[in-house]
């Protein structure tokens, strides 16, 4: 995925409020400066890809070991790696499920937030899709992972992924999401 490809991605989102509007603003103007735009070690402002993990069980939250807020599983975008496939491989490190992408892959959400060590993390959030088993996360990673039904999930959240979480929540009869174990059969 070019640099372009994902301007226009972000360029297609509906706001959900004013904070995205503000953020993909803020995402837009970053993707034009010098540089690598996912390098934490080039730049402090740095864009990073997170998911929204959905099943017939709901949306997959975790428990930020850092922070202890709960969240969507996501981080850092690793060299040479496009955002919606660093969202998978963070996904799968954080949570331990197997997931895929919708088809076709589109961009849900962006936020700008401040991240760890005075870093400020432009956020690419995904809709994927996951096994509808328990989470197993592995050693060293947030083990309070867990399933929370859509109605639900925007209260326990961190207040400001309410708004994209209600949002996944009147969306998802049109994402046309289905369980992996279902797909399989």
């Amino acid at each position: 995925m070019t640099i372009e490809d994902l301007r226009r991605q972000i360029q297609r989102i509906a706001p959900v409020d004013a904070r995205e509007e503000v953020s993909i603003a803020m995402t837009l103007e970053r993707l034009a400066w010098p540089g690598d735009p996912y390098s934490e070690s080039e730049h402090a402002h740095h864009v990073t890809a997170s998911a929204f993990v959905v099943s017939s069980r709901g949306v997959i939250l975790h428990r930020h070991r850092r922070l202890g807020i709960w969240v969507q599983p996501g981080g850092h975008v690793d060299p040479g790696e496009a955002p919606d496939v660093a969202c998978v491989r963070e996904t799968t490190e954080e949570t331990g499920l197997l997931v895929r992408q919708l088809d076709p892959v589109e961009l849900f959400h962006v936020d700008v937030h401040p991240g760890p060590k005075g870093h400020t993390h432009y956020d690419l959030r995904y809709v994927l899709v996951g096994e509808a088993s328990d989470p197993r996360p592995p050693e060293g990673e947030s083990p309070e992972v867990f399933w929370f039904d859509l109605s639900i999930a925007p209260e326990r959240a961190e207040p400001t992924l309410a708004p994209a979480l209600r949002k996944l929540a009147e969306s998802i009869d049109s994402l046309g999401v289905t369980d992996l174990e279902r797909e399989r059969d």
